[in-house]
């Protein structure tokens, strides 16, 4: 019995220890966190604590993520292992994420085609040559319930192949396949980057995410860096999409083997030194590269790239880059060409 009353009195901090170390339990979180979060990673994820079904019958195709989510706490909740939720979308054990960001959920089951939207949810297909308010226009619609149907702002962008729910009452047939198209009219004016449509506008699955002031800081630097250095807005476009997705614009003290900084670059491959790569300015120099390179002849940055011009955003950013997941830079082309609008 005394036994019994003296294991009764052990702290919890350190049989939670001993779980961990025994592969009982599992870190609480998938990347490092400040400490007032860690206490949520054990919980389901923020997005999903209303659920009532059981994880694993509840897992869907794509997961939305909402403030307060990890990766870990998406994965425990659904029953996934974090490793496989990461290496699916791209991810390092250090990469951050975002509200706004849908992360791929693997070994979902696979969903049957729908034969069509509910028939209370109507929705266009963005043509080149539509704005906003064109489509609300054609529809009879009010701008602003439509930017309210979806998530948008007064200064979103839109792509063509984007399907724009239209908040139509009563039930509705597929008005995608049926209505006739809008009226095309000018583009709303204003300040835009002058990306050529090529086969690079693809119909990926794009990512938006809020620039906070330091995101915004880093963005402006990579313009002002390729400005002065006469790379083209496609360029821009390359290199923030780049940092979007290695970094989310962060410059990180922290990343995969010996990543750091803006474009996780690597001291070991010749990168620089663990302060030069940590240098926003100077990594973003090695990222452009070029004449103005501070790693000539050891890294080669976008402009060292024959070609570069005529590529993709992913296969532009992965000759420079070399990730382990060189799919995953198009999902950022939408907003770094929204960034340059802003702020270029």
């Amino acid at each position: 019995m005394g036994s019994f009353r003296r294991a009764l009195s052990v702290p919890l901090a350190v049989v939670s220890t001993v779980a961990v170390t025994l592969g009982i339990a599992h870190p609480a979180e998938a990347v490092p966190q400040p400490a007032k979060r860690q206490a949520k990673a054990k919980t389901q994820p923020a997005g999903v604590r209303t659920a009532q079904t059981s994880p694993a019958a509840a897992a869907p195709a794509e997961y939305t993520v909402v403030e307060g989510d990890t990766v870990s706490g998406i994965a425990e909740h659904f029953g996934l292992a974090t490793a496989e939720v990461l290496a699916h979308n791209g991810l390092s054990w250090s990469s951050p994420i975002f509200p706004g960001q849908r992360l791929a959920l693997p070994g979902a089951p696979a969903q049957a085609p729908a034969a069509g939207p509910p028939p209370d949810i109507a929705k266009h297909v963005v043509v080149a040559g539509d704005t906003l308010s064109g489509i609300a226009s054609a529809y009879g619609l009010d701008l602003a319930s439509v930017l309210s149907a979806n998530g948008l702002g007064p200064s979103s962008l839109i792509f063509p192949g984007e399907s724009i729910v239209l908040p139509l009452t009563g039930t509705a047939p597929d008005v995608a396949a049926t209505a006739p198209a809008p009226p095309q009219v000018e583009p709303d004016p204003g300040p835009a980057a002058t990306i050529p449509e090529t086969e690079h506008m693809l119909p990926v699955a794009s990512v938006s995410m809020p620039l906070d002031d330091e995101m915004r800081s880093n963005a402006r630097l990579i313009i002002e860096v390729g400005r002065a250095l006469g790379v083209p807005d496609r360029g821009l476009v390359v290199a923030l999409a780049a940092a979007a997705q290695e970094s989310g614009l962060k410059n990180l003290r922290h990343g995969d083997r010996d990543s750091l900084g803006l474009f996780q670059q690597r001291p070991s491959q010749g990168w620089g030194s663990i302060d030069e790569v940590l240098d926003p300015v100077r990594a973003t120099h090695a990222f452009y590269g070029g004449e103005a390179n501070p790693n000539a002849g050891r890294t080669r940055g976008l402009l060292d790239i024959p070609g570069w011009e005529t590529m993709t955003v992913t296969e532009a950013a992965q000759a420079v880059q070399l990730s382990a997941h060189p799919d995953h830079f198009a999902k950022w082309e939408a907003a770094a060409t929204a960034w340059l609008s802003e702020l270029g």
